[in-house]
């Protein structure tokens, strides 16, 4: 997790570059939350750029919570939350090591460069190597921790997780369709007041099981959600 010192465009709160271990199993959306589904769940759409198959977004980290209770409400079994820091770096990685999934980042990525200002149908790039779309580019995504710059020096091994407080800024991860190719990396970490709505802020879902009898059947599948 975090970046080497000699990676391009770092920051020094991306280091120092450690191991973590995921101690269990999750699923993760495989786009951003549309503005489709966010409509179904909410019966509104906050969007900046209205369009049902662009990501939602202008929504804070406490309207996520709101949209997670009420799909988890409506669909027996889903426990559905954001992931954390480490797990969604982990899912954008998807065992790359470097700065992205893929080198040519206009083929995986709306940034500054491509998107002409604004949010793009999600699903349009290159996914990773785990078929995840949009993990960097078009929005930033809310991750349930808290946000330290500290916090990889002293983050345990085992899920590292930074509790947050009321006041806490939140971590946002992958960039968006405004950003230079700097901040469009799996390892650059972004601080956002969790009560602030943006147009680049958007997120995707996480469900995370714990291992064992208590986590269901072994190989179970989840419901299927569509997400565009």
């Amino acid at each position: 997790m975090g970046s080497p010192a000699k990676e391009k465009g770092r920051y020094i709160e991306e280091g120092p570059q450690h191991p973590v271990r995921i101690t269990r199993g999750f699923w993760l959306f495989d786009t951003p939350c549309t503005q489709a589904l966010w409509q179904v769940v909410m019966g509104d759409n906050p969007s900046g750029f209205p369009f049902p198959t662009h990501p939602v977004e202008q929504v804070n980290w406490g309207d996520c919570q709101e949209f997670e209770g009420r799909l988890n409400g409506r669909v027996e079994g889903l426990s559905l939350s954001l992931p954390s820091e480490a797990q969604w770096e982990y899912a954008c990685r998807a065992g790359t090591q470097g700065a992205r999934y893929l080198g040519d980042l206009g083929a995986i990525a709306w940034y500054r460069k491509n998107s002409r200002g604004q949010t793009h149908p999600v699903g349009q790039k290159a996914p990773n190597p785990w078929g995840l779309y949009d993990m960097l580019g078009n929005v930033w995504e809310w991750c349930e921790d808290g946000h330290d710059p500290e916090f990889y020096a002293k983050s345990p091994r085992d899920d590292p997780f930074a509790l947050p407080d009321a006041s806490t800024h939140r971590v946002v991860r992958g960039g968006d369709f405004r950003c230079n190719p700097s901040s469009v990396r799996a390892a650059y970490r972004c601080p956002q007041w969790p009560s602030r709505r943006h147009k680049e802020v958007g997120f995707r879902c996480a469900e995370y099981w714990a291992p064992g009898p208590a986590g269901g059947p072994e190989g179970a599948e989840r419901p299927e959600i569509a997400t565009r």
